[in-house]
């Protein structure tokens, strides 16, 4: 029976999502778990390889498994055995042929910040903390301008091959000061694209540069020009959608 379930992870101490020999990863705690429970190893599929200190509310998994009972005792049963970092939030029966990656028609993430003066030592794990007073007009404007199909070379490399094209649904500023929260929602996403979008922006936001500075970045598909990536604390895999 394959299994689709929906996780949330802390992705602070772990080497991203992918299994990577000898390095603590989401994948490699969530497979050690099923076969806790199932006395059976299974390779777990999902909906995007989350990177190195990302988080998650809403990613989505598959896994073939043998089990005699109801999904909610596999769900008691898995959340027992994993530690409390991570969690299985649902699972339901999926077609043998679902694919957590191929199937999914956008994935949407948020990435958070917390702008006040003084650091926050309870919100370090899970946003960026910014001193300085914020343009979120501007910074909302440059957000716009990615929405659409467009060439995001200038902000990130594909994970396989050569295509740096996406589509991009939805991406927008929201404020609840002092937090700040970027949403974006595309079809796929290249390698860091969330990240340096996120730190271009900044630099409009703090005035470095205009929103017609970041629509040239965009349109010069050239990685030199665009701002640093921020760090991976403040991104969050909120939602896939199928």
């Amino acid at each position: 029976m394959r299994v689709r379930a929906v996780v949330a992870y802390d992705g602070t101490d772990y080497e991203g999502f992918q299994r990577q020999p000898n390095r603590r990863t989401i994948q490699g705690v969530l497979e050690d778990a099923l076969e806790q429970v199932t006395g059976r190893r299974a390779t777990i599929l999902a909906a995007g390889r989350t990177d190195t200190g990302v988080h998650a509310e809403g990613q989505v998994i598959a896994f073939d498994v043998d089990w005699g009972h109801g999904l909610g005792e596999l769900q008691d049963a898995l959340n027992a055995a994993l530690p409390p970092d991570i969690a299985i939030r649902a699972v339901e029966p999926a077609p043998p042929d679902f694919h957590p990656r191929y199937d999914a028609l956008s994935r949407r993430y948020r990435y958070t910040l917390y702008n006040h003066p003084v650091r926050s030592p309870l919100a370090r794990r899970y946003s960026l903390h910014v001193a300085r007073p914020l343009n979120l007009a501007a910074m909302q404007a440059a957000a716009a301008l990615v929405v659409g199909t467009h060439d995001f070379a200038a902000f990130g490399r594909p994970p396989k091959g050569t295509n740096t094209v996406r589509h991009v649904f939805a991406a927008q500023w929201r404020a609840e000061w002092p937090w700040l929260y970027f949403d974006i929602e595309a079809d796929a996403f290249l390698y860091r694209m969330v990240r340096t979008l996120v730190g271009t922006m900044l630099r409009v936001g703090l005035g470095r540069m205009t929103v017609e500075d970041f629509q040239k970045i965009l349109l010069s598909r050239n990685p030199r020009l665009a701002g640093p990536a921020v760090p991976a604390r403040g991104l969050c895999l909120v939602e896939v959608k199928y």
